[in-house]
């Protein structure tokens, strides 16, 4: 709590819940998205921010058909944040994330990049503005340092040393 001379003003730590999914094609490759937010550049796992009212396999779903238009299929739980990340964008917020593996039935029919943050002219004119474009990765090639963000580099990691 935060005290100020006339009144008493509560300072409260929010959380901000995110579920991301692995997503492999049938080449063996992994699904990214490069993402401009604010004026930054991040490379990212598909997925988003958890909504009032929402299980975490609904947020999932609802995310990769906002983002992508595909229709996936949520299976194994794969991580759920275990140590204390501050977000990127404020530092405000508390970041717990939950990552599943996630798999399409349908033909996978995105318009993807094949170089990193290739965005078309205009779509990071806007410093406040957000795009996002994909792109596959072949697994062989996939590492904790393509990704941005920390949590995304510890998932990274825990798979590779599975596989």
């Amino acid at each position: 709590m935060v005290f100020h001379e006339e009144k008493m003003v509560l300072s409260m730590p929010l959380f901000n819940v995110r579920v991301y999914g692995i997503l492999l094609d049938q080449h063996n490759r992994l699904l990214v998205s490069d993402e401009f937010i604010r004026g930054s550049y991040f490379t990212k796992l598909p997925g988003g921010g958890l909504e009032f009212g929402e299980g975490t396999r609904d947020c999932l779903k609802r995310e990769f058909m906002e983002e992508t238009g595909l229709i996936v299929e949520v299976g194994d739980h794969i991580y759920t944040t275990d140590f204390f990340q501050i977000s990127a964008f404020n530092n405000k917020d508390q970041i717990i994330s939950i990552y599943y593996f996630v798999k399409t039935a349908e033909p996978i029919l995105l318009p993807v990049k094949t170089k990193p943050f290739d965005f078309s002219p205009g779509q990071t004119d806007d410093p406040n503005g957000e795009s996002e474009v994909f792109r596959w990765i072949n697994w062989e090639e996939v590492h904790e340092d393509i990704m941005s963000l920390p949590i995304d580099k510890v998932v990274i990691r825990m798979i590779r040393n599975k596989s």
